[in-house]
């Protein structure tokens, strides 16, 4: 065979390759992950163990990214929290109202943040919506925040975008350029491992009127196609929100502030979905979510943990939920959060036995 048929044959093979390979990939964009799929991705990485993060100097997530607020130092200080308890990743919500006021600001920003979070050997979980108010206010707004109110579980959490905007459909255009912005940006960002759209859709009495912007973020971001899968969390016993969590989502996640016995049937419920299973949120020393007792379950299982919190703060959610200023003084145990202000741990009991299963997990 002469070498220029050996050439035109192994430009055929190529060019055949190389439209199989187009024609796969457009077969592919904007559909759900194969469960195939999101098991390869799995194997690929590491047993998924951290924190879902928000500054201790920061008593919301308007005030974490905002011009008056973001602190890139207290992050990287912080991290170094993370690094020694061998934890790998982060998760946490993103303000829409910091993107609308600058979006190069925030896209810049969530850049310099991700850049701690590959210096501490952290990937990242970004939330573009979370609807969560524990305070009287429900629609966040930019500059300086309020401080705390002390006595009260996080005072002046700023839900994102906030209610009007998540009820108002008008209004999701402007979210839809938000999605996308961030998401194109970063959709091959290896910082980033997945995309959580939406925080616990329909809580603080929102209801099924969460579900219009719940359905379009999910296409939004099908539209993006980023290479990074994504998920939004089961948190409660909705059915109705339940099934539009599980048919779209890539990875199946949950929250779980239980006790053991409910955590562990928990996980075999979500298990049983055939996909990798993350929780998203747990640790809640009131309700004897607790590193004791909850944190072999998902080791064992190789379900990824994300517990609330890493340094107390302005947010106060070493509070149990509810608390208010007239039930003060509180002396009871810490519900979420791993260490004090000054970085010495709540308890050290904890502390190792986390590094411990980092260590044998080999999370990092």
């Amino acid at each position: 065979m002469t070498n220029w048929v050996k050439c035109a044959l192994a430009g055929a093979v190529l060019t055949v390759a190389v439209a199989f390979g187009t024609a796969f990939a457009e077969e592919s964009a904007g559909e759900r992950w194969s469960a195939e799929r999101a098991e390869a991705w799995a194997k690929k990485n590491p047993w998924w163990c951290g924190v879902n993060y928000i500054p201790a100097n920061a008593i919301n997530y308007t005030e974490m990214w905002d011009k008056t607020g973001f602190s890139p130092e207290v992050i990287r200080k912080e991290f170094e929290l993370l690094t020694g308890l061998g934890m790998n990743c982060v998760r946490f919500v993103m303000q829409y109202k910091v993107y609308e006021d600058d979006p190069e600001w925030f896209l810049n920003t969530l850049d310099r943040f991700l850049a701690l979070c590959e210096a501490a050997k952290v990937r990242a979980m970004p939330i573009f919506f979370d609807d969560c108010a524990f305070g009287v206010n429900t629609d966040p707004t930019i500059g300086r925040q309020p401080e705390p109110l002390p006595g009260w579980y996080a005072w002046a959490w700023s839900p994102s975008p906030g209610h009007t905007m998540v009820v108002d459909e008008r209004e999701h255009v402007k979210l839809e350029k938000y999605v996308k912005a961030v998401m194109s940006r970063f959709r091959d960002d290896p910082r980033i491992f997945l995309w959580d759209l939406y925080n616990e859709p329909t809580n603080s009495r929102l209801g099924q009127r969460s579900f219009p912007l719940l359905r379009k973020v999910f296409k939004w971001a099908r539209e993006v196609n980023p290479s990074q899968p994504i998920t939004s969390g089961i948190f409660n016993g909705d059915k109705a929100l339940n099934a539009i969590l599980l048919e779209n989502s890539d990875v199946v996640t949950f929250h779980c502030y239980a006790n053991a016995d409910a955590t562990a049937a928990r996980i075999k419920e979500m298990l049983a979905y055939g996909r990798p299973v993350i929780c998203t949120e747990w640790m809640n020393r009131t309700r004897n979510s607790t590193v004791k007792d909850c944190l072999k379950l998902f080791a064992d299982a190789n379900v990824g943990c994300v517990a609330w919190g890493l340094v107390n703060g302005k947010t106060q959610t070493h509070l149990p939920w509810g608390h208010r200023p007239e039930k003060l003084p509180y002396n009871g145990v810490w519900q979420h959060d791993f260490y004090h202000g000054d970085f010495t741990p709540y308890d050290q009991t904890e502390i190792d036995l986390i590094r411990s299963f980092t260590g044998r997990k080999g999370a990092l």
